[in-house]
C-alpha cells in the first residue's frame, strides 16, 4: 500500500495525504453481511453522552464480521473497504457457498485459497491452533479464550509472534511489547494485517476528523475556573497547579482505573519493559 499526496493548493490540502485503494476490488459490500450502524454515538439509553467530543460523522454500515473462521476451506472473493476499521477486510466463500467477512492479511488477493483447522498449512491468512503453529511465527486475530473469537491483534498492520510453548500454554509477544500467555487451544490467522501504511496518513484539516464522528476538544488549561479545575490565572500560566483531572475532579493521565486484576498472571513481561529494550 501507499500513501497519497495532494498538490498544496491550501494549507490543508499541503499536510495531507491519503490511502491508496488499488488494493480493494469492489466499492458494493455485500448486503446480507451489513446492518445499520444506529444511534448517536457516545450516548447511553437515557440520550446522556457518555464520552465527550464524539458525534457526527458520516452514516456508515457495519461488517458482520467472523472472527472464529470455523473448520474448512475458503477463497477469497473481493478485498474490502471497511469504514469501521483501519484494516481491509475479505469477504470469502466457504466450501457450502456461505459468504464470511474477515480481515485481510497482507499480500492477501483474489483467488487465495484458506483453510482452518489443525491440520492447515503454515500459510498467510490460514487459521489454526496456537499449539500446531511453529515457535517464531507472525500471527494476528488471536483468541484469549478457545471458541470466543479473535479478540487481539487486529489493527492495520498489527502481528505477534509466537516465542515458546509451556505444556497448556503459548508465550506470545503482542505489538506493544507485551509477552502473555494464552491458552495453547486458542486460533490464530497466520501472517500481519494488511494496510499497514495507514498509521502514516495524515489528516490535514479539521473537517476530516469531523466526518470521522470526532468532535472538536478544549484543554481545561485554557477554560475559566468556573469550568474546568485547571482553568483560571492570568491569562499567561498555562501549566497546571494541581494534578491532572477531568472537568468533574475525577484524575485522569495516570491513574489508575483497571480493577480487574485476574490476568495478571498471564503476563509474563509487561509492556512497559518491552519498551526498554
Amino acid at each position: 500500500m501507499a500513501i497519497n499526496s495532494y498538490k498544496p493548493t491550501t494549507p490543508a490540502r499541503r499536510g495531507m495525504t491519503s490511502q491508496d485503494f488499488e488494493s480493494i476490488t469492489t466499492n458494493k459490500p455485500l448486503r446480507s453481511l451489513t446492518v445499520i450502524k444506529k444511534g448517536p454515538v457516545a450516548r447511553n439509553n437515557q440520550g446522556r453522552i457518555t464520552t465527550r467530543h464524539r458525534g457526527g460523522g458520516v452514516r456508515r454500515y457495519y461488517r458482520i464480521m467472523n472472527f472464529k473462521f470455523a473448520p474448512g476451506k475458503a477463497t477469497v472473493e473481493q478485498i474490502e473497504y471497511d469504514p469501521n476499521r483501519s484494516a481491509r477486510i475479505a469477504r470469502i466463500k466457504d466450501d457450502s457457498g456461505r459468504y464470511h467477512y474477515i480481515l485481510a492479511a497482507k499480500g492477501m488477493k483474489v483467488g487465495t485459497k484458506l483453510n482452518s483447522g489443525e491440520e492447515s498449512p503454515i500459510e498467510t491468512g490460514n487459521r489454526l491452533p496456537l499449539k500446531n503453529i511453529p515457535t517464531g511465527t507472525v500471527m494476528h486475530a488471536i483468541e484469549l479464550q478457545p471458541g470466543r473469537g479473535a479478540q487481539m491483534v487486529r489493527t492495520a498492520g498489527a502481528g505477534a509472534q509466537l516465542l515458546a510453548k509451556e505444556e497448556d500454554y503459548v508465550q506470545v509477544r503482542l505489538p506493544s511489547g507485551e509477552v502473555r500467555l494464552i491458552n495453547a487451544n486458542c486460533t490464530a490467522s497466520i501472517g500481519t494485517v494488511g494496510n499497514e501504511q495507514h498509521q502514516n496518513v495524515q489528516i490535514g484539516k479539521a473537517g476530516r476528523k469531523r466526518h470521522m464522528g470526532i468532535r472538536p476538544s478544549v484543554r481545561g488549561v485554557v477554560m475559566a475556573a468556573a469550568d474546568h479545575p485547571h482553568g483560571g490565572g492570568d491569562g499567561g500560566r498555562h501549566r497546571m497547579a494541581r494534578p491532572p483531572t477531568t472537568p468533574w475532579g475525577q484524575k485522569t493521565l495516570g491513574y489508575k482505573t483497571r480493577r480487574r486484576k485476574t490476568s495478571n498472571k498471564f503476563i509474563v513481561r509487561t509492556r512497559h519493559q518491552g519498551k526498554r529494550r
